[in-house]
């Protein structure tokens, strides 16, 4: 996907200076608030991702250069490629949405993530649990739609019967087409569990 490699390139190492101290996930999620609004002043992307203002500003910089967003004195907009790239990836990750309590949540915030036709790619979920861990979630649940059942690989063949709420959950809030994937991730902090479903999805990308 070459809106991932773009997105990706973004947090690698350039001479003189460290590593950034921002993640992918925090470039995607400000391209996020910056397509909401339109356009967006650093301090509030700062306090949004919850990063420090030197971090923003590298995180910024960085866009800018790449020619994502344009910044000004108004505040950040996203340019034509940034629209592009912004596009191609919510045509992979279409709804990401807080859930209620449920049976696979255990934690007190829980976020789950679509991913379009991408379920070919999953294994046993564990791959998705591990990456939401490195992240700081408590675990992530990978649950596939195969041939008009929702599935959880290892453990159900029918998360309809075995977990009716979360299947009415996710059923409420988005429609299901074959081969999707929906990442439940699990944290303590609402912008962990936000990210450990995207650090989940990164590997199906």
């Amino acid at each position: 996907m070459s809106f991932k490699k773009a997105l990706d390139a973004l947090l690698l190492e350039k001479a003189p200076g460290p590593r950034p101290s921002f993640c992918v996930f925090d470039v995607i999620k400000a391209m996020e608030l910056i397509a909401e609004k339109g356009s967006i002043g650093r301090g509030k992307i700062a306090e949004e991702l919850q990063l420090g203002e030197g971090a923003t500003r590298t995180l910024i910089s960085r866009l800018t250069d790449s020619r994502l967003i344009a910044a000004s004195k108004s505040g950040c907009s996203l340019t034509e490629k940034g629209v592009k790239v912004w596009n191609e990836l919510k045509a992979i990750l279409p709804r990401k949405f807080v859930m209620e309590k449920n049976e696979l949540t255990f934690a007190a915030y829980g976020v789950a993530l679509l991913v379009k036709g991408k379920g070919g790619k999953v294994k046993k979920g564990l791959e998705q649990r591990d990456a939401a861990v490195t992240v700081g979630a408590k675990g992530a649940a990978t649950l596939v739609f195969k041939e008009n059942r929702l599935i959880l690989p290892m453990i159900s063949t029918d998360v309809a019967k075995d977990y009716p709420v979360t299947f009415n959950q996710i059923t409420h809030l988005t429609k299901l087409e074959e081969n999707d994937v929906v990442i439940i991730s699990s944290a303590d902090q609402l912008k962990t569990a936000e990210y450990g479903a995207l650090a989940a999805a990164w590997p199906l990308i």
